[in-house]
């Protein structure tokens, strides 16, 4: 009698873990230990969720200004996962005791009392040297925020085609990735126009990709955010992730987290963020301040595999603005007086 897909699937996920625990045991053999990558996190001024990700990686080069060296992309995915490992975090001298998932990514929300703005926490495994990473604590008084897309609308990628997906993910050198013109420009004009306010890149890229992420907004002048990224692979019941399920979820969950808060939604037109946006905006209106889609060019719109807009957005009742790039849709966010014209 032939398996359902199903069992198909769930033998599949079982089949990785194996694989991973397999590399797990030769490099410890080696005598590699495993250690925390942290990712930048969020929270309130009562509790935060910290993110971060259990790997076993050898020491990354250093250039003479004791930067990482320029990495191709497959470097990124070279890392051993090692699932179900047991981490300490330590909050303000604090220490909570969690456990990372079956591909080692730490996501857990814990009891703090923290400042709002950019605090330091710390993790560690196996009594390795500890590793600061930040969480962006928001105060209860702020009532906006920014949730935005990173492929394609921070970052060119046209990442819905699988072959150039894989090119941009795993052969191209990190520094030849090239910035949306005027994207960084307009996302900090909105930092600055909205002192303590959040931003959380919210994307279908993998965990992996997380440290060449923060060193690109760096390098490129975005603000500093959170990232929610997600760990591509099987799970129980298919062979790869949804991404689209991914971005709902933490939409649905962002507006359940920060009640008050109204989100300014920026993504694209090439993959599905319209019709995300569109639905959790007709779902939550309360928690939408407006929404900002960048148009891809007609040269991306091809590589990309073409648009996905939903063009009747009157249902969602809430300002929505399309433009090719930053600047336009700043201007566009002037119109409908999400920014102010003489900021």
């Amino acid at each position: 009698m032939p398996r359902s897909p199903r069992a198909k699937v769930l033998w599949f996920a079982r089949l990785e873990y194996r694989f991973h625990a397999w590399r797990e045991r030769r490099a410890r053999a080696r005598g590699l230990r495993p250690a925390v990558a942290g990712f930048p996190g969020y929270g309130t001024e009562e509790w935060v969720r910290v993110l971060g990700r259990v790997l076993i990686a050898p020491p990354l080069k250093r250039t003479a200004a004791g930067d990482s060296a320029s990495l191709r992309g497959w470097r990124s995915f070279a890392a051993v996962p090692v699932g179900y490992a047991q981490v300490t975090v330590t909050i303000e001298g604090v220490s909570h005791e969690v456990v990372a998932d079956r591909g080692g990514v730490i996501d857990a929300t814990l009891p703090a009392s923290l400042a709002p703005g950019w605090q330091t926490v710390s993790m560690r495994v196996e009594g390795s040297e500890p590793t600061e990473t930040r969480v962006f604590v928001v105060g209860s008084d702020i009532r906006f925020g920014v949730v935005s897309d990173i492929d394609d609308t921070v970052m060119v990628t046209a990442l819905p085609r699988p072959l150039l997906a894989a090119w941009n993910s795993f052969v191209v050198d990190e520094h030849a990735r090239q910035p949306v013109p005027g994207m960084a420009v307009m996302l900090e004009r909105l930092s600055r126009e909205h002192p303590g306010a959040p931003v959380i890149y919210l994307s279908t890229g993998a965990w992996n990709v997380a440290p060449t992420l923060t060193r690109f907004m760096r390098r490129h002048l975005f603000p500093a955010g959170s990232f929610l990224l997600t760990d591509w692979g099987p799970t129980h019941d298919r062979w790869f992730r949804s991404g689209r399920d991914h971005k709902e979820q933490n939409l649905r969950r962002l507006a359940a987290e920060f009640p008050h808060v109204k989100w300014l939604l920026v993504g694209d037109d090439g993959q599905h963020d319209d019709s995300i946006y569109t639905g959790f905006a007709i779902e939550h209106p309360e928690s939408v301040a407006a929404v900002a889609i960048r148009r891809l060019l007609p040269a991306e719109a091809v590589l990309a595999g073409g648009r996905t807009v939903v063009d009747d957005h009157s249902a969602a009742d809430v300002p929505w603005v399309s433009e090719s790039d930053g600047a336009g849709l700043l201007e566009r966010l002037e119109d409908v007086g999400v920014v102010s014209r003489d900021a």
